[in-house]
């Protein structure tokens, strides 16, 4: 750190080892420079780093866990023999100052002024782990034989129970040491499955361009598998199919309405004849049935008396 800064290593004529001691007193400087500015109000300038998530007061901005600050230390107590300091800085996004000051009992940190803390704690227990004796739990275990011993016993009891646990996480811990064997298994599976997604792409690429789609289509489900089984679905009939049932259709339609009579060939292939049934009385002529009627009303035929009617004109009445 030294050689890296520009440090002065030229030795005037007049520096006297025995008087100066070294150049830092000769110049009337620190060896800090600048970080000790104000060294004489207990105060130095350190890099600090963020211990945890929070936000700034000032401008309302979020300020993450590992942000650096030039920060002024200062000491302003001792909890025991352990100093308490704080630290004081500015934020970067605006002209607020935060003040941090550490806190040995919780051995934590704890926000004095200027930003309010993102909280992310939990208690140990919860997750299963040993939670830190309190202050009061270690000075019975260092004043009181039968508390040690009593909470002794408990501790050989929760090991006892979590002996199981340990254990597979040991057998866990052991498995993956064969680094090699593990790097090769699980490129082969990925390879494998590089190899599935290249074969569904393409199936995927060929039913798009079969079906003349422009739209992703997603990987088949099991879902997707049952739905369609509960489906029941019939493919259209192609051209020689619809044929072959118009011919059948044809094939087996009757040749005659119903209710026509069936007109069969002549003997001689000729015109077509009806069947011939037995004979029965010849239809009358109307005009024969007609001049009859008459004849037998006037009783032989020809005009009435008194009458004369011209041929196929009406009757007319002689005059009298």
């Amino acid at each position: 750190m030294g050689e890296r800064k520009g440090t002065n290593k030229y030795y005037p004529p007049d520096f006297d080892p025995a008087k100066h001691g070294s150049l830092n007193k000769y110049h009337h400087s620190h060896p800090l420079r600048e970080r000790a500015r104000k060294l004489s109000q207990g105060i130095l300038v350190i890099r600090f780093e963020m211990p945890f998530n929070i936000w700034c007061d000032g401008c309302k901005n979020h300020i993450g866990m590992g942000v650096r600050y030039n920060a002024e230390k200062k000491k302003v107590g001792n909890y025991y023999t352990t100093p308490v300091y704080r630290f004081r800085m500015k934020c970067h996004l605006c002209v607020n100052h935060i003040e941090l000051q550490t806190d040995p009992a919780s051995c934590d940190y704890v926000i004095v002024s200027g930003a309010r803390r993102k909280e992310e704690r939990w208690d140990p227990r919860d997750s299963a782990q040993a939670p830190p004796p309190s202050p009061e739990q270690k000075e019975r275990l260092a004043l009181d034989p039968m508390f040690r011993l009593e909470h002794g016993v408990q501790d050989r009891g929760v090991l006892e129970r979590e002996t199981p646990t340990l254990s597979r996480l040991q057998e866990a811990q052991d498995a993956w040491r064969d680094d090699f064997g593990l790097n090769s298994r699980l490129r082969r599976q990925f390879r494998e499955e590089k190899r599935t997604l290249r074969e569904e792409e393409e199936e995927a690429a060929a039913l798009r361009a079969r079906a003349g789609l422009s739209i992703p289509l997603l990987r088949e489900e099991e879902e997707d598998r049952r739905l369609a089984a509960l489906l029941t679905l019939r493919a259209p009939d192609s051209y020689e199919e619809k044929q072959r049932l118009k011919r059948s259709e044809i094939s087996h339609r009757p040749w005659f309405g119903p209710g026509t009579p069936q007109k069969t060939r002549g003997p001689l292939g000729g015109g077509v004849r009806a069947p011939k049934g037995p004979p029965g009385p010849p239809h009358p002529d109307p005009r024969r049935a007609r001049h009859r009627a008459q004849e037998g009303e006037w009783g032989g035929g020809g005009n009435p008396p008194g009458e004369r009617r011209p041929w196929g004109g009406p009757p007319c009445s002689s005059p009298r």
